[in-house]
């Protein structure tokens, strides 16, 4: 009972019983007039006039209390429900937007669907569609505009998809990730609705005087009523976003049941990958990198290769795309750099160790510290150890990169810039920072002897490579006669196929003993 007093209801209650109280004392009052009168009669000369006076004033002075401790009270009652509402209201709206957010979706009840005149198929009055919607390229925005800039990207977003239907039906579910409710559509306006969503999204927004332009990605799944929970559709059509980002900007998906697989399939990978990096199940494989003017061994380049223990063989950019994801990052790169610094201590001198290092690593300061450590409890002399850098890593943070490239290049670590022509402002990376070596991609060699534009593009990056005195490798050789094309062009370094595949550490030391002879009669 005394909760119940507590609730604005029971407030209530107890505002009428106290007004009745004091009508039922007025009334009571009125009632004894006529016992009073004759009560003064017969003790008029004892003061009893005096006496009846008092109380009748202390009884209109009751009562009088009593309406205005009432309206005090329902005061209270008013103040203490619009705090309740703005607290409310707080708890369930994102603040930049104004929109709801996961809680208010989660307390969500849905109306029927009203017929308005008939516009709505029978069929489709019961339908609830839940739409996800993400966008693509929005750190980039935060990148060009700031923060405040993207805040304006965001409130505008906003109000192009409210502006699509019932604003109460958009939530912001943190980030740059929109949940939308649409009542009453069929198998075809859905899919048209999806489309809508990204054309509005990606409409170019003018912020600062700079046009700006993000892409999205929708997924969406229809709502079992009754059946289950709302937010169940909401991850179905989450799920359907992430399959329609992963097909790249401006895709729209419908969810699949094949999807939720997908992602149990990856749950139970990672877990497999935490355990396999936990025990060093992870090994280092080598390839060659062959001087082209010598012949001769100058290096291995470290590849990783993870069979589980079911004895499949998981290919690298797959575990080490979930690594990067889910921070397990540096404990792996950390393990392959010992087992593969340990295992070149057993190579001739002049035989470089060349080592991969993923982007997401180029934002952790603590990278040279982390290498050097592991350097130094091999004793492998860093002069020795070559980093290889892909050009999209470099533009994350170029303040951060550009640190860790000086702190490696003081300490005698040779850096590499892999990829070359398949990342971003590949000049400018060469402009703004040192290398020691260009590695040219595997897709430029395998077509430049057919594809004239290919061809041009090999013979500059070499050309680019001897003005600028830094050394070029061509990846993917394969054929004899890719061999001798790069020869005639000028290239110093080769690998690929036709030189070795990459192999256990065991293979890598036979192929050191056996180069010298195996390969004076490839050149």
């Amino acid at each position: 009972m005394p909760e119940f007093f507590r609730s604005r209801a029971g407030r209530q209650c107890l505002s009428i019983m106290a007004l009745g109280a004091a009508l039922w004392i007025s009334a009571t009052l009125l009632d004894v007039d006529s016992w009073l009168v004759s009560f003064m009669s017969r003790f008029e000369n004892y003061g009893a006039d005096k006496f009846v006076l008092a109380l009748g004033i202390a009884g209109a002075m009751s009562f009088i209390y009593s309406v205005l401790r009432i309206a005090d009270l329902r005061k209270e009652m008013l103040l203490r429900d619009a705090a309740q509402a703005r607290a409310d209201w707080t708890a369930t709206h994102d603040h930049l937007t104004k929109l709801p957010n996961r809680y208010a979706f989660e307390r969500k009840i849905l109306p029927k669907p009203a017929d308005k005149g008939g516009n709505i198929p029978e069929e489709a009055k019961s339908n609830v569609t839940i739409f996800s919607v993400d966008l693509d390229g929005f750190k980039k925005v935060n990148d060009l505009v700031g923060h405040k800039g993207g805040d304006v990207l965001l409130v505008e977003v906003a109000k192009r998809i409210c502006a699509l239907g019932n604003a109460d039906c958009v939530y912001r579910f943190g980030g740059d990730e929109f949940i939308i409710i649409a009542l009453g559509m069929t198998a075809a306006r859905e899919e048209w609705f999806a489309k809508v969503l990204i054309q509005a999204v990606t409409r170019p927004i003018l912020i600062d005087g700079f046009a700006v332009e993000v892409g999205a990605s929708v997924g969406y799944d229809r709502w079992s009523e009754g059946a289950e929970p709302l937010e169940d559709a909401a991850h179905r059509a989450d799920l359907a976003m992430y399959e329609a980002k992963s097909r790249g900007p401006n895709h729209q998906l419908i969810f699949e049941p094949s999807m939720q697989d997908k992602v149990t399939e990856r749950a139970s990978l990672e877990t497999k990958l935490r355990g396999a990096i936990q025990n060093k199940a992870i090994k280092t494989y080598y390839q060659p990198l062959i001087d082209l003017r010598s012949g001769r061994l100058c290096g291995f380049e470290a590849l990783a290769r993870w069979t589980d223990e079911d004895g499949m063989n998981i290919p690298p950019p797959v575990f080490i795309g979930i690594a990067e994801e889910t921070g397990m990052i540096t404990e792996l790169f950390e393990n392959l750099l010992t087992q593969a610094c340990s295992d070149a201590l057993a190579w001739p001198d002049d035989v470089r160790l060349s080592f991969n290092v993923s982007p997401v690593q180029m934002e952790d300061k603590l990278l040279p510290s982390r290498i050097f450590k592991v350097l130094a409890a091999s004793r492998l002399p860093a002069r020795r150890l070559e980093v290889e850098i892909t050009e999209n890593a470099l533009v994350q943070d170029p303040a951060i990169a550009a640190h860790i490239l000086d702190e490696l290049h003081k300490a005698g670590v040779q850096i590499a810039l892999d990829d070359f022509g398949t990342g971003y402002s590949s000049l400018a990376q060469l402009a703004r920072y040192r290398f020691d070596k260009i590695k040219i991609d595997k897709s430029f060699i395998a077509t430049c002897r057919e594809d004239e534009k290919q061809e041009k593009i090999v013979r500059a990056m070499l050309a680019l490579g001897r003005s600028l005195n830094i050394k070029t490798t061509a990846e993917g050789v394969e054929e004899h006669a890719q061999l001798a094309y790069l020869l005639q062009l000028g290239c110093d370094i080769g690998q690929g196929y036709l030189f070795g595949k990459a192999m256990p550490a065991a293979e890598a030391g036979i192929f050191v003993e056996s180069q010298n002879t195996s390969l004076a009669s490839i050149a």
